[in-house]
């Protein structure tokens, strides 16, 4: 009975749109995108908004606007002086259907021009992250192969790996002798997100590392650290995201900000894991369930920006 009436609801709130929209205007002299860009704060608030208001929008031309920034992004072509001419003809388009003057309106065509970076390199973050998740880990590869020794380097500073394949590397969390076997679910994404963390965040990166050594709340860390990825990465593609990385990116979203994004994921889980209290490490899905469900609500908040708060924390 409720999803009917939510149906109903939403029918009749399409309906009535264009009147509320059309009535606004008469009385504000605004069009909806100029009220969002005047009226939001930057970031999430606002780019959540204009991309709402632009696919909601029955205009022809801003269908099709909509259709070219989708097909650019997917195409991983919103880049460089190609991005500013995207962004040109995105703002110079609404200018022209939504009848604005930039000489009347000038903060307008930069307010929105940010919005379109925000929603149309999300969507573009989504293909680079995607292509890094396909491409599988080769032992072949020497650039693969490079960055899994910098790996250990980085985590075990003081340790020499003895061979290339040795029962050393579940020292640092991995399940065999070989970690090429693990990353088959997350590809070359699984050891580039792990290999940022320990080099970008060392210190953290090691005070996890020592707590997955734990007697009894000890965990395979770079096992987590891949199911974490997959984490990062499903929220990424679902949406789940968009506030975080709207709010965090002062320009196009970047393959950067989603491992800064895994980054935190990655620390907060370790404390998270360890305030849990787990039994033993069948408690993982369980816990990863409910650490997820956390981290989901944060998201939920259109301020929310995800940093790690790093802090002395001794088990």
């Amino acid at each position: 009975m409720l999803t009917v009436f939510r149906s109903l609801l939403a029918v009749i709130c399409w309906y009535l749109r264009p009147l509320v929209k059309r009535f606004l205007r008469e009385t504000t002299r605004l069009c909806e995108l100029q009220r969002v860009c005047y009226g939001e704060k930057p970031g999430a608030p606002r780019s959540l908004s204009v991309e709402k208001s632009l696919l909601q929008s029955r205009s022809g031309d801003i269908k099709k606007l909509v259709m070219i920034l989708d097909r650019m992004s997917d195409g991983r072509k919103f880049t460089g002086t190609n991005q500013e001419n995207i962004i040109h003809y995105a703002v110079h388009t609404v200018l022209r259907v939504k009848q604005i003057n930039p000489q009347i309106h000038p903060q307008f065509g930069k307010s929105f021009a940010k919005c379109i970076e925000h929603i149309w390199g999300y969507r573009q973050l989504i293909q680079d992250v995607e292509t890094l998740r396909i491409t599988p880990y080769d032992a072949d590869n020497k650039d693969h192969e490079n960055k899994l020794l910098t790996l250990w380097e980085l985590l075990m500073p003081s340790v020499q790996l003895e061979s290339r394949i040795t029962k050393q590397w579940q020292d640092i969390g991995f399940q065999g002798d070989d970690p090429k076997t693990d990353f088959r679910g997350m590809g070359l994404l699984g050891l580039e997100n792990l290999v940022y963390f320990a080099q970008e965040y060392p210190g953290p990166a090691s005070h996890v590392l020592s707590h997955s050594h734990h007697p009894q709340y000890g965990y395979a860390f770079a096992i987590v650290g891949i199911n974490l990825t997959s984490m990062a990465y499903h929220m990424l593609k679902d949406g789940s995201a968009k506030s975080h990385v709207y709010n965090v990116s002062r320009g196009l979203p970047t393959v950067k900000v989603f491992h800064q994004f895994y980054c935190y994921l990655f620390y907060e889980f370790d404390r998270f894991w360890v305030e849990a209290k787990p039994r033993n490490v069948m408690d993982f899905s369980y816990i990863k369930e409910k650490f997820e469900s956390r981290i989901r609500i944060s998201l939920m908040n259109p301020a929310s920006a995800l940093r790690i708060n790093i802090a002395v924390d001794n088990i």
